[in-house]
């Protein structure tokens, strides 16, 4: 069993014992997605801690996106409410990559593959070399936005 998922259970067994109602649900609720996650398709299997890392970051960028989209329709208390979600999902996720870095990363893998005049011809195989070192410590858009930047 990864050890995540182990952090998990143990933190909302604390979580149900203190009664902080907001960390046991949603504590409960990414354990349901990573049950379910486990369960989907044709065998049942256990997910690793980076399957379970890559599930935590889905699950807060939907809390972000949910707070956004009740903040954009005047609903301040169910932004709040997906905010404080997403903040303790992250307390989970290894620590976030800034701009410099994910910029340093981008032009140091560029460079690695030899993809400087290709332009966006080379978006796909930056991409697919980098994915692997940024997974769950930055955003896949916000990296994508900085490849196609350096090579555009």
């Amino acid at each position: 069993m990864s050890d995540l998922k182990d952090r998990l259970r143990a933190d909302l067994t604390t979580a149900m014992k203190a009664r902080d109602s907001l960390r046991a649900s949603t504590l409960r609720m990414v354990l349901t997605a990573v049950t379910n996650a486990e369960v989907a398709g044709k065998q049942q299997r256990e997910l690793a801690d980076d399957e379970v890392v890559g599930l935590l970051s889905t699950e807060a960028k939907k809390r972000r996106e949910a707070a956004d989209a009740f903040a954009s329709a005047g609903r301040a208390d169910s932004a709040a409410k997906e905010r404080s979600e997403a903040e303790i999902i992250t307390e989970y996720l290894p620590e976030q990559l800034d701009a410099d870095q994910v910029r340093a990363l981008v032009a140091d893998t560029i460079a690695a593959l030899g993809a400087d005049g290709e332009g966006m011809r080379a978006m796909g195989r930056v991409m697919g070399a980098l994915q692997p070192r940024v997974k769950g410590r930055a955003d896949g858009a916000a990296v994508a936005a900085e490849v196609r930047r350096q090579l555009g």
